[in-house]
This record gives structure tokens, sequence and C-alpha cells, in this order.
């Protein structure tokens, strides 16, 4: 079986919700770094790598459509290289990484990109369907944090976490 091997680890600042790295878009902090990363490893082919793999736990916005591809061809990666977006939530990144692992000592590639995307300032207000056509009873919900759209039946066996449930009943 391969062994696999993380060969280098790149990030952006660390910001806060509302701060400074607020007014980029998701896709685009993200390409930031594919970008970097490329730059710092500039005797790596692109054609070589095997898969861009992401977490991104939101996915309610900007980084709604495969936010991996969509970072991947914004940070000038060759069109021919998939991306593929995971979500576990606050796990996200770490599922990245672990399915290019899982990848790498199945067979299936030599280089993956592995890494995680969030940028929750950007999340956006989303509108509920209605419950039947021309109905009122359309809800908005702020994408940013929590659980939305909660399904009554997962309430009912589960309960909601008290913050969340509490932020969407505001």
């Amino acid at each position: 079986m391969k062994q696999s091997y993380i060969i280098d680890g790149i990030r952006t600042p660390i910001g806060s919700f509302g701060g400074t790295l607020s007014a980029v878009r998701t896709d685009d902090l993200a390409a930031i770094v594919l970008k970097e990363l490329m730059r710092r490893n500039g005797s790596l082919d692109p054609a070589a790598i095997d898969d861009v793999i992401m977490g991104c736990a939101n996915q309610a916005g900007e980084d709604n459509r495969n936010v991996a591809r969509m970072a991947l061809l914004l940070a000038g990666l060759p069109f021919s290289i998939p991306g593929e977006t995971v979500n576990r939530l606050c796990a996200s990144g770490m599922s990245a990484v672990i399915h290019a692992n899982r990848a790498i000592k199945a067979g299936d590639g030599d280089l993956f990109i592995a890494s995680g995307v969030e940028n929750m300032t950007r999340g956006p207000w989303v509108i509920s369907k209605t419950a039947q056509a021309f109905g009122t009873d359309a809800k908005m919900y702020d994408s940013s944090f929590g659980w939305r759209f909660i399904n009554p039946k997962m309430e009912e066996l589960y309960g909601p976490c008290r913050s969340v449930a509490a932020r969407q009943s505001a």
C-alpha cells in the first residue's frame, strides 16, 4: 500500500466575523492560497495534480457550486484538474485531507491538494420556499452559522442546539 505525506501547508490569516477578510469572496480566498502554494512549489508541474479536494461547511452563497473546482480555476490551475468539495461541518478541511490520503493509498492518484475554506461573514441570508404556490409563509435565515431549514422530524427526534434555535427564532 502506498504511503501518503503532507509536503506543504499554507493558510490565510485567521480573520474575525466582519473583519479584514470580509470583503473577499470564498472562492477567491481559496484561490489566493492555491496560487501561493503553487508559487512556493515552483518546480511542481500543475498537470501532475490528480485532484483538489476542499472542505467547506457553509456552501450557501458564493461557495455553493463546488468551491474547490471554482478556486482551482481562479488560481490558474489547468482545466483538466478536477475539484471536489466535501462537507463535514467543522471537520470539512480535515475530511479533505483524509479523502486525499485514502485516494493515494487506494492507488487513485499520487498528488492531491487537500484544503478547507470558509468565509462566514459572506454567508448570505436565505429564504425558504413557501408551503404552496404564491404562499406567504416563507422564512428568512442567516446562513452564516447554525442549523437552518430544520426538519421538524429531526428537531422532534434530536432537538437543535439551543444557540441555533435561539438565533433562528429571533
